[in-house]
């Protein structure tokens, strides 16, 4: 199976979603224990704020023809790192954007290192930030992996990360491997929050529960998640399947 088929292709291209939203489908990465590594495709959102500015939630790997079309987009103002192991790529854009506010979730500075190691801005509080009045930022709080989530009120778009993964098994690689993500509750149409997350929040469990609850309440559209499948209606529908077993 080649590696695109992983994928969304095209990739390292803007795709708009809604009016102001744009995602960009990334490369395939290999993440998990020494064995097996499972493939993940990769997803970040741009939204356009209403004075211009930019908010890239999750960076991709920024090309010279990505860079260049997002630039006549705006200026981007904001970069977001949401959760500790999604990092990677914002180094670049700082180099491409020094301009830009990098903001961070909690633990991403113990998890990458010397890969961060310029000043930045870390989520502490829900309100506050010059994008409030368009995107509402809820934080997940876990033990080991904190989560910071934003809705898109006029488009009514929910931009999760990890909460939510959900692998399509014509993606995912020989059927075998199909078997490891349904155990990990992330294989499409069933897509949850991975088995082993749920472990990192088993002390955290109301404070997820009123984070998850709250995106309920604002009644999404669309959510937009960073690996797999993404859901382009009924959000808040599928906020309650896949958390049904936090709920």
């Amino acid at each position: 199976m080649s590696k695109c088929s992983h994928t969304y292709p095209p990739l390292n291209v803007l795709k708009p979603v809604a009016d102001n939203v744009w995602i960009v489908d990334g490369p395939a990465i290999r993440f998990g224990f020494s064995w097996p590594k499972l493939s993940f495709p990769t997803r970040m959102t741009i939204v356009r704020l209403s004075n211009g500015a930019l908010f890239v939630h999750s960076p991709t790997p920024l090309t010279e023809d990505l860079r260049a079309a997002v630039e006549s987009l705006g200026p981007v103002s904001h970069i977001i790192g949401p959760n500790r192991i999604h990092y990677w790529w914002i180094p670049e854009w700082r180099a491409a954007f020094p301009q830009a506010e990098i903001w961070l979730a909690p633990n991403i500075r113990e998890q990458a290192g010397k890969r961060i190691d310029f000043p930045a801005n870390e989520f502490a509080v829900e309100t506050g930030y010059a994008w409030d009045d368009e995107i509402e930022t809820i934080i997940a709080p876990g033990s080991y992996m904190s989560e910071v989530d934003f809705f898109h009120k006029p488009s009514r778009t929910l931009v999760l990360t990890d909460l939510i993964e959900n692998f399509e098994p014509k993606k995912v690689g020989p059927w075998p491997l199909h078997w490891l993500y349904r155990l990990g509750g992330v294989l499409d149409p069933h897509g949850s929050m991975p088995r082993d997350m749920r472990m990192t929040y088993r002390d955290n469990k109301p404070e997820l529960r009123r984070a998850v609850e709250r995106m309920i309440e604002l009644e999404p559209e669309r959510v937009i998640l960073a690996h797999g499948r993404w859901y382009p209606s009924d959000g808040a529908g599928e906020l309650k399947r896949a958390f049904s077993w936090l709920l």
